[in-house]
């Protein structure tokens, strides 16, 4: 299951996923539904640079907020009004931003990034239904019914 998380390419984790469904999907049927149920989601970060990958994979940014935000809360129970964590929060995110600075990105990648923004702005335009093309009739009633205003 690790090598499918970790494969160079989404086809070849699916293709890994799809080898481990053949020799556990009867003996281990609910694992093996478990594994695929966000098995999509767990490959995310294949689309994106190499370089970019290992950060992307193990950083739950908002995870870590919240335990640094439980962390502090507890030390100092309700010492904090809601200004207090804000201001908490915030400098959290701008510590995480900072990490996120060290990473350099290359023109090819911000070549491959614009191209996995449009591949996935395709992919939500084709679930959400907004590549389909308005008929003749829909064209005409729109025409009628913008004339009258």
């Amino acid at each position: 299951m690790q090598a499918a998380y970790q494969a160079p390419s989404r086809a070849i984790a699916r293709e890994l996923a799809a080898g481990i469904v053949a020799d556990y999907g009867r003996e281990q049927e609910r694992g093996v539904a478990c594994f695929m149920d966000d098995f999509e989601a767990c490959i995310a970060h294949l689309r994106f640079p190499v370089t970019h990958r290992r950060a992307i994979r193990t950083t739950n940014l908002l995870e870590r907020l919240f335990v640094e935000e439980r962390r502090r809360l507890k030390i100092i129970p309700n010492a904090f009004g809601e200004r207090a964590v804000l201001k908490l929060m915030f400098g959290a995110l701008i510590r995480a931003a900072e990490r996120w600075r060290s990473v350099k990105v290359t023109e090819f990648e911000r070549r491959q990034m614009a191209s996995v923004q449009k591949e996935l702005d395709q992919e939500y335009e084709a679930m959400v239904g907004l590549n389909v093309k308005p008929s003749k009739d829909e064209i005409q009633v729109r025409k009628s019914s913008s004339s009258r205003t």
